[in-house]
């Protein structure tokens, strides 16, 4: 019974993303508070939400120590573009680009059941936590307590990634690891969607 319900999901899925118009997480107005306010800032916008599931379908998708190596860089090089972030030198438009190709590569990877060498993964996930990591820290120093906001922001990034290693975990034996590919190609059709709001504004 459990396979019909998710063939039946995966098409709601697709629609949700297709449709769904551009969120980008990074544009956020009015005072922030502390750990709250970071917890939910990677859940405010899809763009960042995709990404970080897809870091964890991705791990999972490899298996071996991809499973944990991948979801463990990710927040840790996220403080350092943060880090960046809170300098606030970068143009916006360049990183809003980054994130939404972010999107569509690791969606990509999944899709196309990528298992690429360990370095090679982790040089991908580095770049593109970077680029995740800068807008929160451009809105850390408003936040009501900096240091908070910025542990909301990487635990809720960790529990992204989990829940995209548990979905992983979950879906990889159907179909012989198909679903999980159909998961990672309408994670990347979200990106192209979200590139061409970005081109569209």
């Amino acid at each position: 019974m459990r396979q019909p319900l998710l063939h039946l999901g995966l098409p709601a899925f697709l629609f949700a993303l297709l449709f769904a118009l551009p969120a980008h997480a990074h544009v956020m107005d009015g005072p922030l508070g502390g750990f709250g306010s970071g917890f939910g800032h990677p859940l405010a916008g899809l763009d960042h939400l995709l990404a970080m599931l897809a870091v964890g379908l991705w791990g999972a998708q490899m298996g071996g120590r991809s499973v944990w190596t991948l979801p463990a860089t990710f927040p840790m090089i996220m403080c350092a573009g943060g880090i960046i972030g809170m300098t606030g030198l970068l143009p916006d438009q360049p990183i809003e680009y980054g994130i939404a190709v972010s999107v569509i590569v690791l969606g990509g990877a999944i899709a196309a059941a990528w298992r690429a060498p360990e370095w090679a993964a982790l040089v991908l996930i580095a770049a593109f936590a970077l680029m995740h990591g800068y807008p929160h820290g451009v809105l850390a120093p408003r936040a009501s307590d900096p240091a908070a906001f910025t542990v909301g922001f990487v635990v809720s990034t960790g529990v992204i990634h989990v829940i995209g290693i548990a979905i992983g975990a979950a879906l990889k034996p159907i179909g012989g690891g198909r679903l999980v590919q159909a998961l990672g190609a309408a994670i990347s059709l979200a990106g192209f969607w979200f590139l061409f709001g970005l081109a569209m504004r």
